[in-house]
């Protein structure tokens, strides 16, 4: 079981670290998009789409890491103040419907991708991207998250110490 944390934990510091890259792509496609229209007076094709979908991707992919690192907003006031029993079983119960939702998530997307992928479909801009490409990260940032819902569960269920440093 420690095993299975630990790889879940590894995998979600490297979607992360995808996430992170994606920003900063982003960042950069901006910068060079500024440069092309407004000091070389050219067009941009497809650097608005590509920021728009790494944004999008990067929110996604990101989550599980998130998760991992206890990044979420939440209020703590009642849980600061209850026994550790009826705390723990809170933590569970929150736990299991947050996962709820992303397994719900998770399918969705799942299906909205094989549906792209099947039927071609393609954006409608010049750049024709193929949509299963804007959906993937969609789909694999959900699943990692539940995966990582259920790490989450286990550590919080059998009382386990993990490290959750950002790094």
């Amino acid at each position: 079981m420690t095993q299975f944390i630990t790889l879940i934990n590894s995998l979600s510091r490297l979607f992360g670290i995808f996430a992170a890259i994606l920003v900063g792509a982003a960042i950069i496609v901006v910068c060079q998009m500024v440069i092309m229209r407004y000091f070389l007076n050219a067009s941009t094709v497809w650097q608005t789409e590509f920021v728009t979908y790494s944004i999008v991707a990067a929110t996604f992919v990101g989550s599980p890491y998130v998760l991992f690192v206890k990044g979420h907003v939440n209020v703590d006031l009642l849980p600061h103040y209850l026994p550790s029993g009826p705390r723990k079983a809170m933590a569970l119960i929150a736990s299991l419907l947050a996962m709820t939702f992303c397994v719900v998530l998770a399918w969705q997307s799942y299906e909205l991708l094989k549906e792209a992928f099947e039927g071609g479909w393609v954006t409608d801009t010049v750049w024709e991207l193929p949509l299963w490409i804007a959906y993937l990260p969609m789909f694999c940032g959900m699943f990692l998250l539940c995966v990582q819902y259920i790490s989450e569960i286990l550590v919080t269920a059998f009382d386990l110490q993990i490290e959750r440093r950002a790094n």
